[in-house]
């Protein structure tokens, strides 16, 4: 059974950075696809970035790419979203995704596996 397990969220002002992890544990297949989504009140569940665990090959959403990288250490079974410029819309709960989704990988619903989300807050 995989388990996620999200940290590294919090409090940040605008213009500051976070990088959150997500810890794999129970084993991935080779072809898997490690993602985050958020999810901020009264909206609906977001993809924002997606690597692949075996190619490294990433995915973005448009409004993420350069600002949000994602990227992953084998050896810890960790994936990080490192969060750059970070902006009072950015504020949710940031969620660690496992699944293999092909090429579908922004769709959660594609996605077997989810952490516990890790709250994020920027302020103004």
């Amino acid at each position: 059974q995989v388990q996620l397990v999200e940290s590294g969220g919090g409090l940040v002002q605008a213009g500051g950075s976070l990088r959150l992890s997500c810890a794999v544990s129970g084993g991935l297949f080779s072809w898997s696809v490690m993602a985050w989504f958020r999810q901020a009140p009264g909206k609906e569940r977001e993809f924002v970035a997606a690597i692949r665990w075996t190619s490294r090959t990433t995915y973005y959403a448009d409004s993420m790419t350069g600002r949000f990288p994602i990227s992953r250490d084998n050896a810890k079974n960790t994936v990080y979203l490192q969060m750059n410029s970070l902006k009072p819309e950015d504020t949710a709960v940031y969620y660690c995704a496992a699944g293999t989704p092909g090429s579908d990988y922004a769709m959660g619903y594609q996605y077997h596996y989810w952490g516990q989300g890790t709250q994020v807050t920027v302020s103004s």
